[in-house]
């Protein structure tokens, strides 16, 4: 059995004078992994203290187009690490160290496919943000290229680890408490999106849309509760507020900031999604209503009040059984990490399956079915009709790979 971290003891002021043979509930073992962390930016950073406080992985180098984003990452980091990144200059050399065990790629999205290509020349296990690229046919031929990869390539789609979302797929999926689920419902209101180096995420063509860029986190825990074939789309939406004065290079911002979405499932399960991206904090809910019950599923973050969110889940049964209402928490520094704690237990998948281990993360695959969803909702919308996905799939020539 692994031995509990008592994180808040570890390193208080008052327990300083515990000399390092004394200690024992506050020993950990060194990282038995080296990591390469491709792109040091908002999340590359994420991931860097990720690591760093699960402690099962060292970070062993980074790199970035940047300097200034590795000078940044690089001082960030220095009060979490002892020991010294190695800075590569340039991406084979980033790829190919012999001393990497494994590579983590969080360079802006339009960049995926290509940095990905080179990446998997060194054969190591790959894990590559999302979206997992800009457009279905690079998505595609990463499905394709990791069937025959000999390590694997992890997506990173880490809202499944989220707890109110972790713990709504068990009630609907494993304890199956709402019974068999009928619709679900998904909203995210939020600010718009940050400031990126060359402001990649205010243009569709790098980013691959806001229903791909943002939204794909969504879709993929929509598919894993609908467990079926998506069979159409519709969506609505655009850009209402959001960066209408704003251009780079005289081309203006054409990113949508709101968006509502519908899809229908072969199985007869019909979900929404709705995104606003012009509010002052942050709020996310999900509803899954089966024939036995509801569930609804939290989080929410007073900018005014708080630096995290507050996560619940309430299960209402009427009749049929037990009712209830849950406070979500993982341990606040885990919280605090990023992503209300769900990068740290992605992190732990990533390192349980470097070590060998079964692990339910996001594949390729899963990846692709997310981005299908996200893209024939931006279809949608541009063209203000429902889309087949069956005629989607047709269209872009993918039923080799999904039929």
């Amino acid at each position: 059995m692994s031995k509990m971290r008592l994180r808040g003891f570890e390193s208080a002021p008052g327990q300083r004078h515990v000399s390092e043979e004394d200690r024992y509930l506050y020993r950990q073992e060194e990282p038995k992994h080296r990591l390469v962390v491709i792109g040091t930016g908002t999340m590359g950073q994420e991931h860097m203290r990720v690591a760093a406080l699960l402690g099962r992985a060292r970070i062993h180098g980074i790199y970035d187009s940047q300097p200034l984003s590795m000078d940044v990452a690089e001082a960030n980091f220095r009060p979490l690490q002892p020991e010294p990144l190695v800075r590569y200059d340039d991406l084979a050399s980033a790829c190919n160290d012999p001393a990497a065990d494994a590579l983590l790629i969080c360079t802006p999205n339009y960049t995926h496919f290509d940095v990905l290509q080179t990446a998997m020349k060194s054969g190591k296990p790959i894990f590559l943000e999302k979206p997992m690229a800009t457009d279905l046919q690079d998505a595609a031929a990463i499905v394709r290229a990791d069937k025959a990869y000999t390590a694997f390539i992890q997506i990173g789609l880490q809202y499944r680890y989220k707890p109110q979302y972790l713990e709504a797929l068990a009630e609907a999926l494993t304890r199956r408490s709402v019974g068999d689920v009928k619709t679900i419902s998904v909203s995210e209101h939020r600010p718009p999106f940050l400031d990126k180096v060359d402001q990649w995420n205010k243009f569709e063509r790098l980013s691959g849309g806001t229903l791909v860029e943002k939204c794909c986190h969504y879709f993929d825990l929509i598919n894993l509760l609908a467990q079926a074939r998506p069979g159409r789309v519709y969506a609505t939406g655009g850009q209402a507020v959001n960066f209408l004065d704003f251009e780079r290079n005289g081309v203006p911002s054409d990113i949508d900031d709101h968006a509502f979405v519908s899809i229908d499932y072969d199985n007869g399960i019909r979900a929404s999604f709705t995104l606003n991206m012009f509010c002052p904090d942050f709020a996310e809910e999900l509803v899954v209503v089966g024939d036995r019950g509801r569930l609804k599923a939290t989080e929410e973050q007073d900018i005014h009040r708080s630096a995290s969110g507050s996560a619940s889940l309430t299960l209402r049964l009427g009749e049929n059984g037990l009712s209830k209402t849950s406070d979500l928490t993982y341990p606040r520094a885990i919280e605090q990490s990023g992503h209300h704690g769900s990068t740290y237990f992605e992190h732990i998948a990533l390192i349980d399956r470097l070590e060998g281990k079964e692990v339910d993360c996001a594949t390729p695959m899963q990846g692709m079915w997310a981005m299908i969803v996200a893209s024939a909702a931006q279809q949608s919308v541009a063209s203000g009709q429902a889309v087949s996905i069956d005629r989607f799939i047709a269209e872009n020539d993918l039923e080799t790979l999904l039929n």
